[in-house]
């Protein structure tokens, strides 16, 4: 228990910290005062003044902030006044150009993004990739029937380009039954198979028939970084399927999770690493997760909803359309009202969480 503690507070404070660094380091560079670099909410459980930036570590691991003076039209005093600030180094937030406070808000994500991609060049130059080459042909399947033969290297889903088999077996398990153009080369040449998924009554699902799992591939330096490149890609692509599946109403309350169901997953993925294959393997799928966590709270946080950073970034555009700001009051309190829904539903979910580990 106290190693999935630790494993899951280094992954949260590596991934959170990226994300309000990137907000950190672009607002100083456009010269916005910082208020605070907060790692965590709730009560705070240790800080330090430097510089006028008050830097905190808070209780609950679910979240993070860089507050900037007067963001969402509070005035510094009103939200930090214990902290001493030199006026001449910066502005205010909404003194800044409307294109700085952009790139501003933008940067956040996009960090998350520049450590999925570091974290994936590390991942493929240890583990390598996974081709999509077909292994086998299961006997009397969709894809033997369509004509895939064993060897063939898949390029393309239904217009998806396709780098790793593992993109394979996610399209496969999300099918319900529609055919699918798989694009293939066999021998140098290009061909189209097309293949209806059939239904397993046993196991409740749509099976393709392909069995086996890809060809390994040892990438050489360039590779490192091309390959390290798709598997942000492929994750970026993941979480996109999953928001579409969830709005659809295609995903349970159990198929979400919260910090603790985060926390649960990260031991338990350790521990199956760990048993099954060593040490090395473990650290390698702690280091995928950290590619998984970071690429999805980049493109959550790029959601246009209040209270996140794409929620500001739409008041923003809008603020470049009509050539004048948004009250900076109702702003705050758009904000401040979805911050509230999002509170309750990460109770929400951390209750579920716990539930499902107690039952």
């Amino acid at each position: 228990m106290l190693r999935t503690i630790i494993l899951f507070l280094i992954i949260f404070g590596v991934v959170v910290i990226s994300h309000e660094f990137g907000h950190f380091i672009i607002g100083r560079r456009n010269g916005i005062r910082v208020i605070e670099f907060a790692v965590g909410m709730g009560p705070t459980l240790f800080s330090f003044e430097k510089g006028g930036v008050k830097y905190s570590l808070k209780l609950l691991p679910i979240g993070g902030a860089c507050m900037f003076d007067g963001e969402d039209g509070m005035a510094a005093q009103e939200k930090e006044a214990e902290v001493i600030r030199d006026d001449t180094e910066g502005m205010a937030f909404t003194e800044a150009a409307v294109w700085k406070r952009i790139a501003t808000v933008f940067a956040g994500p996009f960090f998350n993004f520049i450590l999925a991609f570091v974290v994936a060049i590390i991942l493929t130059a240890f583990s390598g990739a996974d081709l999509p080459v077909v292994g086998q042909i299961a006997e009397g399947s969709a894809a033997e029937e369509a004509g895939l033969m064993s060897g063939d290297v898949i390029t393309q889903i239904n217009h998806e380009t396709i780098h790793f088999y593992r993109e394979v077996m996610v399209i496969s398990a999300m099918n319900k039954g529609e055919t699918l153009e798989i694009h293939y080369t066999r021998d140098g040449q290009k061909g189209v198979a097309s293949v209806t998924p059939r239904y397993d009554e046993d196991d409740g699902r749509y099976y393709i028939g392909i069995v086996g799992a890809g060809e390994y591939l040892e990438c050489n330096p360039l590779q490192v970084f091309q390959y390290g490149l798709y598997e942000v890609e492929y994750y970026a692509k993941t979480t996109y399927k999953s928001l579409g599946m969830l709005i659809r109403g295609q995903v349970s309350r159990d198929d979400v999770s919260g910090p603790v169901g985060i926390a649960q997953f990260v031991g338990e993925s350790y521990d199956q690493a760990e048993e099954n294959y060593g040490t090395s393997s473990a650290i390698l799928t702690m280091l995928e997760i950290v590619v998984l966590l970071s690429v999805n709270l980049g493109i959550l946080n790029l959601l246009p909803l209040p209270a996140l950073d794409g929620g500001r970034l739409l008041f923003m555009f809008v603020e470049v359309v009509r050539g004048k700001p948004v009250s900076p009051e109702k702003e705050g309190l758009v904000h401040f009202a979805g911050l509230v829904v999002f509170m309750v539903l990460m109770v929400f979910i951390m209750y579920n969480d716990i539930m499902k580990i107690v039952q």
